[in-house]
Parts: C-alpha cells; sequence; structure tokens
C-alpha cells in the first residue's frame, strides 16, 4: 500500500484506477490510501461538531445562549458549521470512492476527480481559516471562562489537524487528475470525442486490382478438367 502516490495506477485505466467492471474487494478497499485518509477526515470533522455542539454554548444570568470563546457566536457557529459538512462530504466521498470504480465513462470519473480535487482544497482552506479564527478569538476569551476549556481545545487541534486531512486528499484527486486516461481499449467515438475513428477498419480493396482477386481455384479445376476429359473418337 503506497500512502505516497495514494495506490494510483498507471499502468491503464481511467484516472488513477483499473476499467470498470471488476470484482468489489471490501478489504482491499479500505486499505487503500484515500478511504483510510477519508475516514481520518470524517472522524476529525465528529469532533470539532460535536466538541462545539454539545459545550460550546452557555446561558447567562439573562437566559441567552453565548459562545464560550469570547462570546462571540459567530465563530461557535462557524465551528459547527465546518464541522458537520465536514462530516457528511467524507462520507459522501467514501461512497463516491466505491462508485468511481464503477464508472465506465471516463467524462463521468474527470468530473468526479475534478469535483474531489477543488471541494477537498477548499475545505483545507476553511479548516485553515477555521484554526485561525477559533485560536484568535480563544486568546481573547476571559482567563476563567464558564466551561467547555477542554472541547475548544479539542475543536482547536482537530481544525488544524484537518487541514493536513483535506489537503492530502486534494493532493491525491490532483494525481488522479495527472494520470488521466492511460489506456481506452474500447473507447467510442461519444468517449473520445473525435468522429472519425483512427486505425479502425481499412477500406475495400480496389476491384480491379488483380493482386487482390484472384481466379477462383475451382475455375481452374474446371479447365484441367476439360483439358483431360477430351471428347472420344468416332471410329
Amino acid at each position: 500500500m503506497d500512502f505516497a502516490t495514494g495506490g494510483i495506477q498507471n499502468n491503464g485505466g481511467f484516472y488513477g484506477t483499473g476499467l470498470a467492471g471488476g470484482r468489489f474487494d471490501p478489504i482491499t478497499f479500505i486499505q487503500r490510501p484515500p478511504i483510510i485518509v477519508r475516514a481520518v477526515s470524517w472522524i476529525f470533522s465528529l469532533i470539532v461538531f460535536g466538541a462545539i455542539a454539545t459545550n460550546g454554548w452557555y446561558k447567562n444570568e439573562n437566559g441567552k445562549d453565548l459562545c464560550v470563546i469570547n462570546n462571540n457566536g459567530s465563530v461557535c457557529s462557524y465551528a459547527v458549521w465546518i464541522g458537520l459538512i465536514g462530516f457528511f462530504a467524507s462520507m459522501g466521498f467514501i461512497g463516491g470512492e466505491y462508485l468511481f470504480d464503477q464508472m465506465s465513462s471516463a467524462k463521468s470519473r474527470k468530473h468526479y476527480v475534478i469535483a474531489d480535487m477543488v471541494f477537498s482544497g477548499l475545505w483545507a482552506f476553511m479548516y485553515f481559516i477555521g484554526f485561525c479564527y477559533i485560536s484568535s478569538q480563544w486568546s481573547k476569551t476571559e482567563p476563567d471562562p464558564p466551561y467547555g476549556s477542554g472541547n475548544v481545545t479539542c475543536a482547536i487541534l482537530f481544525s488544524f489537524l484537518s487541514i493536513a486531512t483535506w489537503g492530502i486528499s486534494a493532493y491525491y484527486a490532483f494525481l488522479r487528475f495527472k494520470a488521466g486516461v492511460t489506456e481506452i481499449p474500447f473507447q467510442s467515438t461519444y468517449e473520445s470525442g473525435d468522429g472519425m475513428q483512427t486505425g479502425g477498419y481499412s477500406a475495400y480493396p480496389d476491384a480491379n486490382d488483380n493482386e487482390q482477386y484472384q481466379e477462383p481455384p475451382f475455375s481452374q479445376q474446371q479447365s484441367m478438367g476439360h483439358q483431360q476429359f477430351q471428347t472420344p473418337l468416332n471410329y
């Protein structure tokens, strides 16, 4: 299992994997580096979301909900938002990895790889913003917040780790996009985008070509038969 290349195959196939229709092996599937990284991102997103959603808010004397991070509700909302979307996106991409191997169209795989690369890179950037935002506001919080210090620390830590996991996923998607279509043995004109087939069926040979069309063998036998069996002489 090669984590450096993400298990990208360069010996034929569509965008880093083999052709569609192969046998699905669940053990091999869960051991693939992109799946492992997605699962880790799913866990990290759950921690970020759960840490702030459970103990990130408290009620003041007037019964109003306030965020424990410098009483800034936008910080808690942002942490919950990126964690929740990252949680569902990780599950969606894990399911997409299974469907990716079943895609027989090179264009469909290309669209999936581009979407994976763009979203993963975007979400790594969103976690970077979240890490900086939460850390900055947490440093401005009163020395003794009501509660939730451990949860906020977990949110900050796993936001930082999520930058790496989503960045690695974007890198794997880039490797797939770079691999492209290395070999398509039975590519149709619709997939290739070229209405003319190169190297296909050759044209019929010229009818006037004597080398292509020879006299049938039976005609030679018949002519030889006429020469061997002559009309008997009448005595």
